[in-house]
């Protein structure tokens, strides 16, 4: 079985910096496009940031600048660096990865387990 096990997250004061981590585990033949998502209080879920297997980022329009995606392909691990938080930026987090088990297998979509992150003004 695949497994995305995502690090704890935590309470910061606004302004503070937080990073998450997403260590993919178990049978893979590749790990393609990381992912995170957030649900915040009041939204839809929405993508924070992705990063392909080529390390091509894609931001969503209210972290650009604050956020970073990152990824270790020897580690099969994604980060988010999150710099310059804000109150609006609490809420739940979830890596997301797409993964391809076998050479010629579709490509399969997992989550982590979510963490919450909280930022106090």
């Amino acid at each position: 079985q695949v497994q995305l096990v995502e690090s704890e997250g935590g309470l910061v004061q606004a302004g503070g910096s937080l990073r998450l981590s997403c260590v993919v585990s178990g049978h893979i033949f590749s790990v393609n496009a990381m992912d995170w998502f957030r649900q915040t209080q009041g939204k839809q879920r929405e993508l924070v940031a992705a990063i392909t297997s080529g390390g091509n980022t894609n931001y969503g329009e209210s972290v650009k600048g604050r956020f970073t995606i990152s990824r270790d392909n020897a580690k099969n691990t994604t980060y988010l660096q999150m710099n310059k938080l804000r109150p609006e930026d609490t809420g739940i987090y979830y890596c997301n990865a797409r993964i391809a088990k076998n050479y010629n297998s579709r490509i399969e979509l997992h989550w982590g387990q979510g963490t919450q992150v909280t930022v106090s003004s």
